[in-house]
Formats: C-alpha cells, sequence, structure tokens
C-alpha cells in the first residue's frame, strides 16, 4: 500500500513515548542539537536546533553525524 499525504510521518504513525526518554537537547560547538546516545557512548544527532542557516550546510552537523560523549560544550 503507498499511502500519498502531505502530513508527517510521525502523525500518521506515532512512534513509542520511550524514544524520545532517549533523546535530550545539548550544544556542540555552541550550537544547540537534538541528539541520542549510541550503543558505542556517542552522541548522534537527530536535529539540529540552530537559526543559522550556515549551521544547515556543514555536513559534521547533519542528522546521523555522531561525536564523542566527552565534546559537549554548554
Amino acid at each position: 500500500m503507498i499511502l500519498y499525504t502531505i502530513m508527517p510521518e510521525h502523525l500518521i504513525f506515532p512512534v513509542d513515548e520511550q524514544a524520545y526518554t532517549k533523546q535530550q537537547v545539548i550544544y556542540y560547538d555552541g550550537i544547540p542539537f537534538l541528539v541520542q546516545e549510541t550503543e558505542t557512548k556517542e552522541w548522534e544527532i537527530v536535529r539540529n536546533l540552530s537559526t543559522n542557516p550556515a549551521h544547515f550546510l556543514e555536513q559534521k552537523y547533519a542528522p546521523g553525524a555522531r561525536f564523542p560523549l566527552s565534546t559537549i560544550t554548554s
């Protein structure tokens, strides 16, 4: 079945709330990110929360990018 809609996927197929408890907002290089901890003790970027458009062009700040737990800045 193919579902054509303008609605975001998370509204049609809601995710279990426990998945959201693993996520938190942190600052990395002074930029806010929504991240989740991986099994390898790294942070994985879920969403870039910056208001600066230039931050979205940097590959190292893209969703899915990972960085060590020790590199967090506040």
